[in-house]
């Protein structure tokens, strides 16, 4: 399948009771929202849209809720990006919209590019229509593959988001690619300024350990200017349950 570029989409919008719903092309997205009391907690709110929306949403939601109950974090806009679809589900577009390159074994892959164009022109035009959204802390969350194309989504030229939680990234794919991009960035002198809060659980499989040391690595020994890096191994977490502790942990660190 041949990688979709913007302007090939059309666009629909619908009301659901839990959010909204916008068509992108092919793709019905279902947007999940979590927003502040405005009586309470007027706005501008800093927003952060959520990858797998359909069953990593409610993670996201839960630490927010136990950090600003904590007054730990300031009132934050969440929204979570989903297909109605869960993971391996028909309907499910994960592995086209969250790789940034496309591998053989995976024919739909390699639309990460397109997807970005759907979050920064599509997305959050929306969000920012429908909610009082602060333009200066952008932020971009997920876990696994959906934080690889959050890495993806930092490591442009001019990045759009600026507050980056990337959980257990799926760095493996298509030999490191996304490691080589970072090392283009660094050799022409690249300036992002963002924070970006890395994490993974010290049981994750020993190819994600030692991926995410490489980005570490990688990112301390020659550093981006203005790019805050914290880096996070969670005892006694695998890849399956590090999420509570990733998003808790993440979210204070980026928003605090």
């Amino acid at each position: 399948m041949p990688v979709l570029q913007p302007a090939m989409f059309s666009e629909k919008q619908a009301s659901t009771p839990s959010g909204f719903q916008l068509r992108w092309g092919d793709t019905d997205y279902r947007i999940s929202l979590a927003v502040p009391e405005a009586g309470r907690e007027p706005g501008p709110w800093p927003a952060v849209v959520c990858m797998d929306g359909d069953d990593q949403f409610r993670f996201a939601v839960e630490a927010y809720r136990t950090l600003r109950a904590e007054d730990k974090v300031p009132p934050l806009l969440l929204a979570g990006v989903g297909y109605g679809a869960s993971y391996t589900r028909p309907g499910n577009r994960r592995i086209r919209d969250y790789t940034p390159t496309a591998i053989a074994t995976e024919p739909e892959s390699g639309g990460a590019d397109a997807f970005l164009g759907f979050l920064t022109g599509r997305l959050w035009p929306e969000l920012a229509r429908r909610q009082r959204v602060r333009e200066d802390w952008r932020g971009i969350a997920g876990h696994s593959l959906g934080s690889l194309l959050a890495l993806h989504a930092l490591f442009q030229e001019h990045p759009f988001f600026n507050r980056i939680l990337a959980s257990a990234p799926s760095l493996f794919w298509d030999d490191r690619a996304l490691l080589h991009r970072v090392s283009r960035l660094q050799h022409t002198g690249a300036v992002l300024p963002a924070r970006l809060f890395l994490a993974v659980g010290e049981r994750d499989s020993p190819s994600m350990l030692s991926d995410l040391e490489l980005l570490g690595q990688q990112l301390a020994a020659q550093p981006i200017l203005r790019l805050e890096m914290r880096h996070r191994r969670f005892p006694k977490r695998d890849h399956y349950n590090v999420l509570p502790d990733a998003f808790r942990a993440g979210l204070q660190w980026l928003f605090a």
